[in-house]
């Protein structure tokens, strides 16, 4: 086949890019042409995203496709982060920037939602994990805050969805980022009505959309200010940890009990397996785990895990008092502290926004009658030690979920370049990791597009074309003694808090 090109808008809850994905018919290969910052905007006692800055800067990236590609470009789609949204007006106006999903308007707000439907309902409707910022107790506070944006809503768009209408004027809500709402069935595959009604939730809601689906040709609008003319707009797996696992390199097809789990490595770790069927029954309620929509109409059965946003902040954090350190140099110093001196819960909600994440670490490890780490070594081998013993707890729950033997852990994304982290990973779960890649998303995302015109076969012709493409790292389990040793401790100290 003539080489494609493709572009990847995938934009994160902490920076955006936009890329270019050239495929020979074998192999993929990566451009980037535009990064951008992301991050909250406090204001008046809210945090929001601030939707035309992104939006300048996904136009921006486009620009720069257009100048590096011309006439080449045959696709472009875009994935974001899940939960949150907008709304638009029976006139298209915009109603105000997007909520972030840290706002603390859901803060305890489980107690009065518990009251209108319970706990066991919500989940035997929907079988997701139950989080503060799911998009259904967002709308909740907002109809109890008698929101006048509520009132005025006529269309409901996630964020993908609203940068799809920005680009096509198509309004939709993608299948993969509508499961992370806990408002969708993923047994009838369609909104919860049962759920909306009971909430008091107005009609907002529109049809969902497959994955692969053909949104046309860009707005002229948009045309004029990027010059791109030909290209079609798909949806790939919208959901950025859809499109991370459709990019995973794994050899076994998905199954009822699949050998293999997956981490998505960032600011979050979400950690879970690719079936073919949702699992819902008492434990995984118990366990809080989620079946999320998958690319090619598979179910994302995982668990959010707290990932990297602890050393992000303690990195903050340090910067702020005037000691930057890199990626790398934290790797050394954490290499050179004692091993598993302290562990912590990195799921516990102290370490949800603190205002000093270091000194966040070192008080619960107090709390917990441990020694409190203190040199920044320490501090973050105390964080990633703890993240690895958390995926353990989650390895053995896929296990008894699935009922199969998992014996491979792939690491994507970002985090799959933390050295450390895959290591402590391979020695805690006892079992093989394979990182890499560690662009998933972006690939992920190229892959559904190439599927969807019809230039690779399958999901897993294009998984294929992965492990063409791209370097993996593998790590072996090593000093596992220790390592169980460590995790008893750290069984008791999550039942301790």
């Amino acid at each position: 086949m003539a080489t494609k090109t493709y572009l990847a808008i995938d934009i994160g809850a902490s920076s955006g890019r936009v890329l270019g994905g050239i495929f020979d018919g074998e192999r993929l290969r990566l451009e980037e042409l535009h990064r951008f910052d992301n991050g909250p905007t406090h204001a008046a006692g809210g945090m929001y995203w601030d939707l035309l800055l992104l939006w300048k800067n996904v136009q921006e990236g486009l620009k720069a496709a257009k100048a590096k590609y011309g006439d080449d470009i045959v696709s472009m789609g875009v994935d974001t982060w899940g939960v949150d949204f907008a709304f638009l007006g029976d006139d298209g106006e915009l109603l105000g920037n997007p909520r972030h999903y840290r706002d603390p308007r859901t803060k305890g707000i489980f107690t009065d939602a518990f009251e209108i439907a319970s706990r066991e309902e919500i989940f035997t409707e929907t079988g997701l994990q139950f989080l503060e910022f799911n998009s259904l107790y967002q709308l909740y506070a907002m109809r109890r805050n008698d929101s006048s944006i509520l009132e005025a809503a006529e269309d409901f768009l996630m964020m993908p969805d609203i940068f799809h209408w920005l680009l096509t004027g198509e309004k939709g809500n993608e299948v993969t980022n509508a499961t992370t709402t806990q408002l969708y069935n993923p047994v009838t595959k369609d909104w919860s009505k049962k759920l909306i009604e009971k909430f008091g939730l107005p009609s907002v809601f529109h049809e969902i959309l497959p994955t692969g689906t053909n949104l046309g040709k860009l707005r002229g609008e948009v045309i004029a200010a990027t010059g791109i003319r030909s290209a079609e707009v798909i949806l790939p797996g919208t959901h950025d940890t859809a499109s991370a696992v459709a990019a995973v390199p794994a050899t076994q097809s998905t199954g009822k009990s699949p050998n293999w789990c997956y981490i998505s490595s960032g600011t979050w770790s979400l950690m879970g397996v690719e079936t073919t069927h949702p699992v819902i029954n008492a434990k995984c309620a118990e366990y809080n785990f989620t079946n999320e929509g998958g690319i090619g109409g598979t179910t994302r059965l995982l668990k959010n895990i707290g990932g990297l946003w602890l050393v992000q902040e303690c990195r903050r954090i340090w910067k702020e008092a005037g000691r930057e350190f890199s990626w790398s140099e934290l790797v050394r110093m954490s290499e050179a502290a004692t091993p598993l001196a302290s562990l912590i819960d990195p799921d516990h909600p102290s370490f949800s926004a603190p205002a000093n994440m270091p000194q966040a670490i070192r008080d619960f490890c107090t709390r917990t009658g441990q020694q409190a780490p203190q040199s920044e070594g320490e501090v973050i081998r105390c964080a990633l030690e703890s993240l690895a013993m958390r995926y353990r707890m989650v390895h053995g729950w896929l296990q008894e979920l699935t009922g199969g033997q998992i014996d491979t852990i792939h690491i994507v994304g970002g985090g799959a370049q933390n050295t450390l982290l895959s290591q402590f990973a391979a020695d805690s779960c006892k079992c093989q990791v394979i990182a890499g890649p560690t662009e998933a998303t972006a690939v992920g995302n190229l892959m559904t597009q190439a599927v969807s015109l019809g230039d690779i076969g399958s999901l897993w012709e294009s998984r294929e074309v992965v492990r063409n493409s791209f370097a993996v790292t593998e790590y072996q389990p090593r000093n596992t003694t220790a390592w169980d040793e460590a995790f008893g401790r750290f069984m008791n100290l999550i039942n301790k808090v």
